[in-house]
């Protein structure tokens, strides 16, 4: 029952972002908010509110290491689960400046979560990573690397909007409690840790959405937009998600991710730029060698 609480969590948390974001763009239609700052909601911060929803309410549970673990795997799982099977379907040819750019903020972010081990996580680090944050968006939107004049979510009464928002954030509390219980609770059935419930079910299940989108994209023949897209919502998962939840409790990152899974984070990021700067191109040969160190890092993290 625990694994079908986990899927109805998930779908709950879904459809709970959704709902936010179109309340919260029509809304802010209303109050003549910047581009800029809607523009940060939906690119950056709307795919990943099932990430933050969750990491919340297992920060405030007292249950920290499942909310690292899922960050980390979910950014793991975006490198070379999502990317994998968008290329093997579909090769990604054009590699521009910024995903290089992008690549090595990833890496720049995994060297500093790897020295982060030795320090606490809380609001000082919270306010660092949320200003680095809208300074790297700032950046993309100035560059025209983000367009947010394609910004479309609808355009509602002032009224309905509220009223959206509202659901939207009560299927995210719900959702995200539901959630995090049955890992927890999946956790303590089969005797792993919580880190590895959030590197596993826990990442896969809120990379879901990021590998329907990219299989599509890639059966459509559009997948020009993929790479930049995985390697922004990893910047934000590290910046916004970890960064927001450190305001509600300090803790410290487990040893095993620091020396085990980040660098195995890092190796992969350094993997792609190997494919960009050599090869100009993400094929096929990096959708097997994915899929298959995805599966096998699996296999490895459950022996």
């Amino acid at each position: 029952m625990d694994f079908l609480y986990l899927i109805l969590g998930l779908i709950i948390l879904v459809v709970g972002a959704e709902v936010v974001i179109r309340g919260s763009v029509s809304f802010g239609k209303k109050l003549n908010i910047s581009l800029f700052a809607i523009g940060v909601v939906i690119v950056a911060g709307g795919t990943s509110l099932p990430e933050l929803a969750s990491s919340i309410n297992a920060v405030i549970t007292q249950h920290a290491d499942l909310a690292l673990g899922a960050v980390v795997g979910s950014n793991i799982a975006n490198l070379i689960l999502v990317m994998a099977a968008t290329t093997i379907i579909f090769p990604i040819t054009n590699i521009n400046n910024n995903q290089i750019n992008q690549a090595w903020i990833n890496i720049a972010l995994g060297i500093a979560l790897i020295f982060m081990s030795y320090f606490y996580f809380n609001f000082v680090f919270g306010i660092i990573s949320l200003t680095l944050l809208t300074f790297i968006m700032y950046i993309q939107i100035i560059r025209g690397s983000l367009n947010i004049n394609e910004i479309s979510k609808g355009d509602y009464s002032t009224i309905i909007s509220i009223i959206l928002i509202i659901i939207g954030i009560v299927f995210l509390i719900y959702g995200s409690e539901l959630f995090v219980s049955s890992a927890i609770n999946l956790s303590n059935t089969f005797g792993v840790s919580e880190t590895v419930i959030g590197l596993s079910l826990i990442a896969f299940g809120t990379s879901l959405p990021e590998l329907v989108v990219g299989v599509m994209s890639a059966l459509k023949r559009k997948v020009d937009f993929a790479l930049g897209n995985i390697l922004g919502s990893n910047i934000y998962n590290v910046l916004g998600v970890l960064g927001v939840i450190s305001f509600f409790d300090h803790f410290t990152m487990p040893n095993v991710l620091a020396i085990q899974d980040l660098i195995f984070m890092l190796l992969i990021t350094f993997m792609i730029l190997g494919f960009m700067y050599l090869s100009k191109k993400l094929g096929r040969t990096y959708g097997v060698i994915g899929l298959v160190l995805y599966f096998s890092y699996m296999y490895f993290i459950y022996i």
